[in-house]
């Protein structure tokens, strides 16, 4: 528990230093990135998406559909760009699709 603070601190001053004491920020990317993928690639590509998972700075999607697979393939650079500028930040350096 922290020590209490005579100021006064706005709620999402404390939520922030409330995860970065409990290390959580790990586990809030993973699901801000599932979040990210589902939104910024559409209803479509969510529709063969059967597994997101980041592991450090790689980004594992599983797809149902070897041909969706082959074509996202192409544009792996632009998809890092498009999600990392989502995030905020460059938290995906490589993806990686199954």
């Amino acid at each position: 528990m922290a020590k209490r603070i005579n100021e006064h601190i706005s709620i999402s001053e404390a939520l922030k230093e409330f995860v970065s004491d409990n290390k959580l920020q790990k586990g809030l990317d993973k699901v801000h990135v599932r979040e990210v993928w589902n939104s910024q690639m559409g209803p479509a590509i969510e529709k063969y998406t059967t597994s997101i998972k980041l592991d450090r700075d790689t980004l594992y999607v599983q797809l149902s559909s070897s041909v969706l697979r082959e074509e996202l393939s192409y544009g792996k650079e632009k998809i890092i760009k498009m999600l990392n500028e989502e995030l905020g930040r460059d938290l995906i350096k490589k993806l990686i699709l199954r």
